[in-house]
């Protein structure tokens, strides 16, 4: 039998780890479950170079020299000390560093207020585009080369609608899965 890692939480108090029926539906008040991650597009990493690399590759003869200036995007992506993930659980939004992933900048899901796509930030060769996240009229997170930008999108909203309390009861709720407007 496979065991699905989604589905564990932190250690209770008797030591035991506790496990959630469906992934992402813990309580925040009894722990914090990941709902969501997404490692940033090589976009994020340079976009004037992820640019001239997908212009390299759309053409036939330069192609090889776009597969290798993407390498070494895509290598710099893992890069023990650079690599960079955004993770949404039941509690915050949060920016994490490193291969032992240590938040560097977090939000309270009730903080948010709302998330913006930037429209002009979007690659159709990467399919990722940049997120706002916004608290109180101000940006307070600015997400960069996320991949499947309007899906992370409406699962944030999702998570701000069902954790963030209940005034953030507005609206309905969409599946991440829906197709954009």
């Amino acid at each position: 039998m496979v065991h699905d890692l989604s589905q564990d939480i932190a250690p209770a108090a008797n030591g035991q780890m506790p496990r959630q029926a469906v992934a992402g539906l813990t309580p925040p008040q009894l722990a914090e479950a990941m709902i969501r991650e997404v490692w940033p597009s090589v976009r994020s990493i340079s976009a004037g170079v992820a640019g001239l690399s997908a212009k390299l590759m759309r053409s036939v003869f330069l192609a090889p020299l776009g597969w290798l200036l993407n390498s070494l995007l895509f290598g710099r992506k893992f890069a023990p000390s650079l690599c960079q993930r955004y993770t949404l659980t039941n509690r915050r939004l949060m920016v994490q560093r490193g291969w032992k992933p240590a938040p560097v900048q977090e939000v309270a899901l009730k903080d948010i207020d709302d998330v913006r796509l930037i429209a002009d930030s979007y690659d159709t060769f990467y399919r990722s585009g940049d997120l706002q996240v916004l608290s109180g009229g101000k940006e307070v997170m600015k997400l960069v080369g996320v991949p499947e930008p309007e899906s992370f999108r409406q699962a944030i909203l999702n998570a701000v609608k069902a954790w963030g309390g209940p005034d953030k009861l507005k609206g309905p709720f969409v599946p991440a899965s829906a197709p954009s407007k």
